[in-house]
């Protein structure tokens, strides 16, 4: 339990499990603005504190199933923030104007997704690490 001799992927789950507890906050901000008018943003809304959770646990237990667990949560990851990025794109071409850069600036954040995607993939990578 102590941070001297934790290896990298177990500090990587752990800032993992972290950053989607902050993800949880900016996608719920974002999504409760737009007033959910897509039944698909609730998808990371609902998935970033399980998420959260399940990082936070296979932080501090090793056990296999957890493992597991996280694994295919991130796989969920992967796919919801390249859903979402499909929408957010998509969201700024619906606008006046199509993908003129003021869209890109006032519309949907076309990166959040992707970063939703980044997180979920370095937390498979550190899941399969060794």
């Amino acid at each position: 339990m102590y941070w001297n001799g934790w290896p990298l992927d177990r500090i990587l789950v752990l800032f993992v499990g972290l950053a989607f507890l902050l993800m949880f906050i900016q996608v719920t901000m974002f999504h409760y603005r737009q007033n959910f008018h897509q039944k698909a943003m609730w998808i990371p809304v609902i998935a970033s504190p399980l998420f959260f959770i399940a990082g936070m646990i296979f932080t501090y237990y090793q056990a296999s199933w957890i493992k597991l667990l996280f694994k295919i949560l991130m796989v969920i990851g992967i796919l919801d923030g390249l859903i979402g990025f499909y929408y957010h794109f998509r969201g700024v071409g619906i606008r006046v104007g199509g993908w003129a850069l003021r869209n890109f600036l006032i519309g949907p954040p076309i990166i959040l997704p992707l970063v939703f995607t980044a997180l979920s993939a370095l937390g498979l990578i550190a899941a399969y690490w060794r």
